[in-house]
């Protein structure tokens, strides 16, 4: 039953069953296809692909008074008094960050503190511990419980420009006529 084979005894090996076979490679179970979901530019929409995005951060410890203009996501951790224009980016104000200025951009997050008049073509949010303290005009808002906000909010319907306020006109009505 259970045998036992010497050194000197050859061993059978198996014959290739035909010659075609051995030369084709063996193809694996999983194979990947071409498609939408696998092209790196199917997941540019992501925020945490760094390829998407770039962003620029001012830290905790920095204080910079004069005017802030730029072409890319911008997040506030320190101090900063002057106007702030990002338009088409996202401008977001961390939980040590303090922001005294007007401010211009594409969607505001306000995790700290803002004191002046925003302006958001897309979206502001107030997190839980920020304060916002002036006039805000978007299309749309959050403000989540706990935020502190104080101010007037303009809601512009989306893919609208912002209407022209009235201009008074020179004609004046008067009680009697001649």
């Amino acid at each position: 039953m259970w045998t036992k084979q010497t050194p000197n005894q050859p061993q059978s090996q198996p014959q290739p069953q035909s010659q075609t076979q051995s030369q084709v490679p063996p193809t694996p179970l999983f194979q990947r296809t071409p498609d939408a979901t696998s092209d790196a530019s199917a997941f540019s929409s992501r925020p945490a692909t760094p390829a998407a995005r770039s962003l620029a951060c001012i830290g905790a410890s920095l204080e910079i008074k004069g005017r802030i203009s730029g072409e890319e996501d911008l997040q506030i951790d320190g101090k900063v008094e002057g106007p702030i224009s990002i338009r088409g980016h996202r401008l977001t104000v961390g939980r040590s960050g303090q922001v005294t200025s007007e401010v211009s951009a594409r969607e505001l997050v306000v995790y700290g503190k803002v004191s002046g008049n925003v302006n958001a073509t897309d979206r502001v949010e107030i997190k839980k511990d920020g304060a916002v303290t002036g006039d805000i005009q978007t299309t749309r808002i959050s403000i989540e419980d706990g935020a502190i906000f104080k101010g007037r909010i303009e809601i512009d319907r989306p893919g609208s420009k912002p209407a022209p306020k009235p201009e008074p006109t020179g004609v004046l009505v008067g009680a009697g006529a001649d």
